[in-house]
């Protein structure tokens, strides 16, 4: 099984009065999500199930992957992504992933980054000192396992095939 984690783009911070969970996109996280939906459409990293936080950044990064599915994909808004942002997503992946074989989370750090940490037990290249580095915004971690049903999920039993960051890619991937 496969879990695609990948942070919100870049959210606007240009209106103070918006409450957190309000804040969209800036026009640099909009061009990012789009880069990022390419790279995932083209490397065939297409989720079956996505679990995707309520609030307006991620929803909005969410809307910019949508016309680069290729199969068919069920979406669920999980309010609790959102709200528990500050720890790890693998209570939540136990509960909600199923037996989805391409799961995505689209969330918020620390708790992206902190899931990825505590999912990888082993890892390509330097992908594990690059997370703890930064997992910035737009960022996509590719963790492969090797489990039947996500509600099976434990730390450090996960390969981390990949770290992809908008930045890392070229500017057209056409």
């Amino acid at each position: 099984m496969r879990l695609l984690l990948f942070r919100h783009a870049k959210s606007d911070w240009g209106d103070a009065n918006l409450a957190d969970i309000d804040r969209p996109l800036n026009s640099r996280g909009k061009t990012a999500s789009v880069k990022m939906a390419r790279y995932m459409k083209e490397q065939g990293l297409q989720p079956n199930q996505i679990l995707c936080s309520t609030a307006q950044r991620t929803r909005e990064t969410l809307a910019r992957l949508l016309p680069t599915l290729t199969q068919e994909t069920q979406i669920h808004l999980v309010s609790d992504l959102y709200q528990q942002s500050e720890d790890d997503y693998v209570g939540l992946i136990r509960r909600y992933g199923g037996r989805a074989q391409n799961l995505m989370i689209i969330g918020h750090n620390p708790a992206t980054e902190d899931t990825a940490l505590s999912l990888s037990g082993t890892a390509s290249s330097d992908a594990i000192a690059d997370i703890q580095e930064k997992f910035p915004t737009g960022a996509l971690a590719v963790i492969d396992f090797d489990i039947a049903d996500w509600s099976e999920l434990q730390p450090k039993t996960g390969h981390l095939e990949r770290f992809v960051k908008p930045r890392d890619l070229k500017e057209d991937l056409d």
